[in-house]
C-alpha cells in the first residue's frame, strides 16, 4: 500500500446502485477515500462524464462495470490526466449495434408503458451466470438496484448508451495502469470484447473470473476485490 491515499470512483453499471460494489469498498477504502458515481442524471455519457468530474478529486483510481465501462472510456476521453489507474469490469469498447439499440427499444417501451418492475427480471438470465437463473438472494439484489435507480433514470441510461461512441480507436492512448477484468460466463459482454480492450491498451492486465457472468462484482466478490486490490498495489 502507498504512503499517499488514492481516492477510487466506482462506476456501476446500467440501473446498477451503489450495491453493486458492496463486497468491494471495504478493501479499496484501505487505499484512499471511495465514491460510487452517480450516473443517474443525465443521457448523454459526455454529460454523465462532466458531471462526475465536476465533484471528483484532482487525482483518483477510477473502475466502471458494464456501462460503468463505457463512461470511464468518456472521462478518459474528457479527463485522462485525472486517471492514476484504470479498471474496465465486465465491459465492451464498441458502441451498440443496430441489434442491440432493438432490444434496447423493446424494454424502453416496456418501462415507458408502466411496467418498468419486469425490466429487472428480463435481464436477469443475461446478467448472471447459467448456473444463477434461480438465485433468488441475487435476483432480489438487481430487483432493488432497479429500483433504487428509478425508470426516469433508467430511460436516460439507456439513451446514453445507445449514444455512446466507438471507444477502440481511443484505446492506445491509455497509458495508466489499466485492469480488464470479465466472468467467464458473460453472456451482456462476451469475454472476447475483454479480450478485444486487453489487446488495445498497452501493459493492461487481463483477468477472467471462473464461475460469473455480467455481475461478477456480486457473482464471485472474493475473487474481483482480489484482482482490484492487485490492481492498486500496482
Amino acid at each position: 500500500m502507498s504512503a499517499e491515499p488514492l481516492p477510487i470512483i466506482l462506476v456501476p453499471g446500467l440501473t446498477c446502485s451503489a450495491r453493486l460494489y458492496a463486497g468491494q469498498i471495504p478493501a479499496l477504502w484501505q487505499f484512499g477515500p471511495v465514491m460510487v458515481a452517480d450516473h443517474r442524471r443525465d443521457d448523454s455519457m459526455a454529460a454523465i462524464a462532466q458531471r462526475i468530474l465536476a465533484s471528483a478529486p484532482p487525482r483518483f483510481a477510477l473502475a466502471g462495470l458494464s456501462m460503468g465501462g463505457y463512461i470511464a472510456f468518456e472521462i478518459m476521453r474528457q479527463a485522462p490526466a485525472c486517471v492514476a489507474k484504470l479498471a474496465l469490469l465486465d465491459t465492451g469498447a464498441r458502441g451498440d449495434t443496430p441489434e442491440q439499440t432493438e432490444r434496447r427499444k423493446v424494454v424502453i417501451a416496456l418501462a415507458q408503458s408502466g411496467r418498468y418492475a419486469e425490466v429487472p427480471d428480463i435481464a436477469f438470465p443475461v446478467y448472471v451466470h447459467r448456473n444463477r437463473h434461480a438465485d433468488a438472494w441475487l435476483k432480489q439484489i438487481v430487483r432493488t438496484m432497479a429500483e433504487e435507480t428509478g425508470v426516469e433514470a433508467f430511460l436516460r441510461q439507456q439513451k446514453a448508451i445507445i449514444g455512446r461512441p466507438d471507444s477502440r480507436p481511443g484505446l492506445g492512448a491509455i497509458a495508466c495502469p489499466t485492469l480488464v477484468l470479465v466472468g467467464d460466463g458473460d453472456e451482456a459482454t462476451p469475454p472476447e470484447l475483454s479480450r478485444e480492450i486487453a489487446a488495445g491498451i498497452a501493459g493492461s492486465r487481463l483477468v477472467s473470473i471462473p464461475d460469473s457472468g455480467h455481475l461478477s462484482t456480486l457473482e464471485q466478490p472474493e475473487a474481483v476485490t482480489a484482482a482490484l486490490v492487485d490492481w492498486m498495489q500496482r
